[in-house]
């Protein structure tokens, strides 16, 4: 039978402990002020590990949208963003952080996507390119395409109206070759309307509805680097976590197997909102994110 001082004993051990605490039970906030999550982005992003959480939690803060959504996978998107060391500013157009509804896991969930400038960014890095560009056209611009051989020719001084006709890729290697392409407004609608998980396939949503030329940019110039472009390892990376369908694990496990009760998280910090209810349960009782392509 337990002493009196060993049931001290006990008590005192226990409130001495961190809390312990699942990651579905803490906001963005306090998700990102742990111990463990502070070490993941350190170690992908050294000195800048603080001012890009910072910029997080201000994407985070000024979108409603992004508000609802389940907070380990903003946080699993935001870490894509920083192993390929792009900003996620949606104003500068690198890397976009966006929600949707998941009707499998019942509620909002957050994906990566990455922006035309971030594959023109990727691709520079590589040091194969020497220049690269993607524009929209305006009606009046196109002098001559020719679909065979790929030949352009615009006149960018004449355009009659503000309406985008369709849209412009190009880029040239250091070893001289180059290639344009050109897609028409019809062509980028068809590309969207086909890769649209909504019900309603011609509705816009998330960056389509937000910034149409953005999209209707990435599209041309994926399509172009993936079919004449040099890819490198970087670059195929980025390609693969832009895919339509993909899963996101909890990265808080280095290894991407289930933790057991040992592997949560201690917390130094209360979760925001109401205490979490169970002290010790592992961070993946959330279980794994699947959903569709937010198109």
């Amino acid at each position: 039978m337990a002493t009196n001082q060993a049931l001290k004993n006990q008590l005192a051990n226990k409130q001495d402990a961190p809390k312990q605490v699942s990651a579905q039970n803490l906001g963005l906030k306090s998700l990102l002020s742990t111990p463990t999550m502070k070490k993941k982005f350190e170690q992908v992003l050294a000195k800048k590990a603080p001012q890009f959480m910072a910029s997080l939690l201000n994407l985070y803060s000024g979108d409603q949208s992004l508000r609802e959504a389940e907070p380990m996978s903003i946080i699993s998107s935001a870490m894509v963003a920083a192993s390929l060391d792009l900003p996620i500013d949606k104003n500068l157009g690198y890397a976009w952080i966006v929600a949707f509804y998941d009707s499998k896991k019942g509620c909002k969930v957050a994906q990566f996507q990455l922006g035309y400038k971030g594959y023109i960014q990727l691709a520079l890095r590589s040091g194969q390119y020497k220049a690269m560009n993607v524009i929209p056209v305006h009606e009046g611009e196109l002098v001559k395409w020719n679909r065979l051989t790929e030949e352009i020719e615009l006149d960018l001084e004449a355009a009659k109206s503000d309406k985008v006709i369709g849209y412009c890729g190009y880029f040239k290697l250091i070893n001289g070759f180059e290639k344009s392409v050109y897609w028409t407004k019809d062509e980028i609608e068809a590309h969207r309307i086909k890769h649209n998980k909504m019900k309603d396939k011609k509705a816009l949503n998330n960056v389509w509805k937000s910034d149409y030329d953005a999209m209707a940019m990435k599209t041309v110039i994926r399509n172009m680097l993936g079919k004449w472009g040099i890819l490198s390892i970087e670059m195929q990376k980025a390609v693969i976590e832009d895919d339509e369908d993909r899963e996101l694990k909890d990265i808080t496990d280095e290894s991407n197997e289930v933790l057991d009760n040992e592997n949560i998280i201690d917390m130094n910090v209360q979760p925001d909102g109401e205490s979490a209810k169970n002290e010790k349960t592992s961070i993946l009782d959330q279980g794994e994110i699947v959903f569709d392509d937010p198109q």
